[in-house]
């Protein structure tokens, strides 16, 4: 785990691009999750009627995600398989959070992508998100994440570190859905 001035997140892309996959189940959040880590799913609404779904894949492949539940992200661009993105956490100094998109998605009705943790992340493991609309016109966004301690610091965390997750996982879909509502001519959730 790596804490750094925000400003050099450039820095720790840059130094993340080399680095493996910290876990072996690699792209595992596309089927069934593996055994010997701790599971999460979290499915929220985050808009409805014509063009959402176009507009929350947009939002979600350009990381307002994580920009709006306030992380800051260094990408060389949009979400693309095999593309390095480190998050970080806090101003002025970030605990550094380096992840590689592991495989895309871009069909009529569902659109998404996973991420894996790479070394320096505080936990080991993958998270994607889904998009998908139901037969009424909404759209939600599914997040599934596999997961466990990525260091001894986040494992005396216990239940803690679990709680960090939720919390982020639910403001990744509330951002969504702002940048979805927050287009014009939009319906809200």
């Amino acid at each position: 785990m790596r804490v750094r001035p925000s400003r050099s997140l450039a820095t720790a892309l840059a130094r993340a691009e080399a680095d493996d996959f910290t876990y072996p189940d690699v792209g595992a959040t596309a089927g069934d999750l593996p055994a010997g880590y701790h599971h999460l799913h979290h499915r929220v609404r985050v808009g409805a009627g014509p063009g959402a779904l176009d507009r929350a894949e947009a939002a979600l492949t350009t990381w307002r995600a994580q920009t709006g539940s306030g992380l800051a992200v260094a990408a060389d661009g949009p979400v693309a398989e095999g593309r390095t993105v480190v998050l970080g956490l806090g101003r002025p100094l970030s605990l550094v959070i380096p992840c590689r998109v592991v495989w895309t998605l871009h069909e009529p009705d569902r659109r998404g992508f996973a991420y894996g943790t790479l070394p320096g992340h505080p936990e080991c493991g993958e998270e994607s998100f889904v998009l998908a609309p139901d037969t009424d016109g909404g759209v939600w966004l599914t997040i599934t994440a596999f997961t466990k301690p990525g260091n001894t610091l986040v494992r005396a965390l216990g239940p803690g570190g679990r709680a960090i997750q939720k919390f982020f996982v639910r403001r990744y879909g509330e951002a969504i859905r702002r940048s979805v509502s927050s287009e014009p001519g939009t319906t809200s959730p």
